[in-house]
Order: structure tokens, then sequence, then C-alpha cells
């Protein structure tokens, strides 16, 4: 038979039960169903899906279900990354943007059905200075709303998100880059630089409206330092889907590019904070990670 393992983030955004009994069940009895012999675990705290991922990744595991947001899908996919156990996802998070992108169900019954009976295909990853992202990267105010959401306490929520957003695009002060990637350059005070291998953050948010998780090439979207209101007029586009290149925003591809600035810099890789020395090195890793979708 074959082996599954489901990963629960219990802090994952809003949902009535959180890691508790009745997930671990509807786990265990919609992947049974599917032919797997299931094992449930739920995580104690950052640090811990890696841990346990690699774990079934060594011992004949055959399928590992991410149960959570982004940041959940993250520390499982880099366990799993360059091998050949397939990951599924569960969204729970505030964004789900991997999971929305590979057009998985939101509601968890089906994702598990989904995660059980679905199709397996390789997609792209990213690497920061060493480290592994598989969604959307960035630096500058989306790092900043990533460090000030992950601050908060409590439950996690998409309003909650919106409402720190709203804060930080209010008072963040563009910094100034030194960009260079295979195809261009860019230098000067930006809002933002987004590195995308998905469309979209999550929620529709959707920052790169032609990538693709399986061509090779990530985007690049670098977003000029500018008024408020020429940022607001944008939003529309954004959340539609159609953002373009124009009015102060930049947008192309790589496989190679170097961000550089004075000291360190605030990143984010699939919505989780980090610090990281200049200047960032970053590359993309063709079909480095199997993934089920529909």
């Amino acid at each position: 038979m074959k082996r599954a393992l489901v990963i629960i983030n219990p802090i994952s955004g809003v949902r009535a039960y959180p890691g508790g009994v009745a997930e671990v069940e509807l786990a265990g009895r919609v992947l049974r169903q599917a032919g797997y012999d299931t094992r449930v675990t739920v995580t104690l705290g950052p640090g811990h899906a890696t841990e346990v991922a690699g774990d079934a990744a060594t011992t004949g595991t055959d399928l590992v279900v991410a149960w959570g947001g982004d940041g959940t899908m993250n520390e499982v996919a880099r366990a799993l990354a360059f091998g050949p156990v397939a990951l599924a996802i569960v969204p729970a998070g505030s964004g789900n943007g991997l999971a929305r992108d590979l057009g998985v169900p939101l509601a968890a019954e089906a994702a598990l059905a989904l995660a059980g009976t679905g199709r397996r295909r390789r997609i792209d990853a990213g690497e920061v200075n060493g480290q592994l992202f598989f969604n959307v990267a960035g630096v500058g105010l989306d790092a900043r709303v990533a460090g000030a959401f992950a601050e908060r306490r409590g439950r996690r929520g998409l309003s909650r998100y919106l409402q720190v957003g709203a804060r930080e695009l209010l008072r963040y002060q563009a910094e100034a880059y030194d960009l260079v990637w295979d195809g261009g350059t860019s230098s000067g005070r930006k809002l933002f630089v987004a590195l995308a291998n998905s469309r979209q953050y999550g929620s529709h948010g959707c920052i790169a409206p032609a990538a693709r998780l399986d061509d090779g090439r990530f985007d690049i979207v670098v977003i000029d330092d500018q008024p408020l209101w020429r940022v607001l007029t944008r939003v529309p586009a954004f959340f539609s889907g159609t953002l373009a290149p124009g009015g102060g925003v930049h947008m192309s591809t790589f496989t190679h590019a170097r961000i550089a600035t004075s000291g360190v810099l605030d990143v984010h890789l699939d919505g989780e904070p980090a610090t990281l020395a200049s200047p960032l090195e970053i590359r993309v890793h063709a079909h480095a990670l199997t993934v089920v979708g529909p």
C-alpha cells in the first residue's frame, strides 16, 4: 500500500477546529479511501514541518500533504525538493497563493481527495542565498508587510493581512536597489521587487499575470517609488489579474538575478519574513518539485 503523511499547521488561517481531532480524522479517512496508509502530524512550531517531511522522504513515503498556508507549504516543499516524493496542499492560510495557482480546491475534503487522486507534475523552485521558495519572494514593501503580519498575535486571516498592508503602505519609505538579471538592469528607489514563480501572492492578488510554474523561468516585477495615489490606481488591475508594465511597473523574466543595497535586506520567501545579507543571489531550479493538482 502507498504511504502518505499529512502535516497540519494548527495556526494557519481561520477555521473551526485547526489541528483538532476532526481534521486528523478527515485526513486519514479521505486518503485511506484513495488507497494510502496515512499518518497525520500536527506541527509544534516553526521548522517542525520541514523536519517531519524530511524524515518521511527518506523512509518510503510516496505523498506528503501540507495542510496550512504558503509558509507551511514552503517548510514541507524545501524538504521534498529535488526528490521523487510528491507534495499536495490543503489550503488553510491567509492567501494560499501556490494552491490557488495550481487549482487546488479551498474546501479541505475536496483538497484531500485531490491529493489522493490528482495529476502529478514538476514545477520550478527559486533559491535566494541558499534558501528555497516556490511561490513568490520579494524585497521592499511586501517584505515589510510580511514581517509586520508575522509579528501580530492571534489568528491570521485575509482581513488582518489587508489591514497590515494598508498601514505599512502609508508609512513605508522606499529603498534604493541595484538590480541585475539575465535580460535587464534597474537601479534607484523601489517600492518593492517581486520574484514570482506563480501568478499570485494569494487571495487573487495577482502580481505576475504571465508567470508559469513550470517554464524554467521566474518573473521579476519591479515597482518604482511613486506617489500613493498612483499606487492606488493599480490596485484594481492587481486583483483582476490584469496588472501590466507601464506607469512605474516593470516586468521581465529571469533564470538568475542579483539584488544589492547597502546593509542587509528585509525579504519574504513565500510570505515568511527573513533578513539576508546583501547582495541577494537568486536562481531558478527548473522542475525541482513534484506537486499534485487537478
